[in-house]
């Protein structure tokens, strides 16, 4: 399977200039991404609750881009675009790692996974943000955050 390099829907209609950074594969990276965002959306008057949920499912689509996409190899990095306008937070994150398939992740909420580590992560960016959605190799995640009305 040979990663996409392509994002998996044009960019939002409306949203001007896509900000696009490339990390390497080192969370602390991560760390630093997501604290430089939150600065940004609370400049833009972004709701506190749309700037909580997009900083957990952006920390959660970092980390795995990170670790379980490319393994935390240092010659592979995160590739992320965003855009921002008053209605809405648009963002991708690819990793250059093979992909995966989202439906083939253990759902965490049953009995027989509670314990195991793995899908919370999936879990959290499904409930934090209005639309999730992968590429066709799942080494593109799609997130977007519709702003709560005031």
């Amino acid at each position: 399977m040979t990663p996409s390099t392509t994002m998996p829907l044009d960019p939002p209609v409306g949203h001007g200039e896509a900000v696009v950074l490339v990390l390497p594969s080192d969370v602390t990276e991560a760390r630093s991404l997501l604290d430089r965002l939150e600065a940004e959306l609370r400049t833009h008057a972004v709701p506190d609750r749309d700037v909580f949920s997009i900083v957990m499912a952006l920390e959660e689509a970092l980390i795995n881009a990170m670790k379980h996409g490319n393994q935390l190899d240092p010659g592979k990095r995160v590739h992320v675009m965003y855009w921002l306008n008053e209605a809405l937070f648009t963002v991708h994150v690819r990793d250059e790692g093979p992909g995966f398939d989202p439906y083939d992740v253990p759902d965490p909420t049953d009995v027989e996974n509670l314990e195991r580590p793995c899908g919370r992560g999936l879990l959290m960016m499904r409930h934090y943000m209005s639309e999730v959605q992968y590429n066709e190799t799942g080494n593109i995640v799609f997130m977007q955050r519709r702003f709560t009305p005031s």
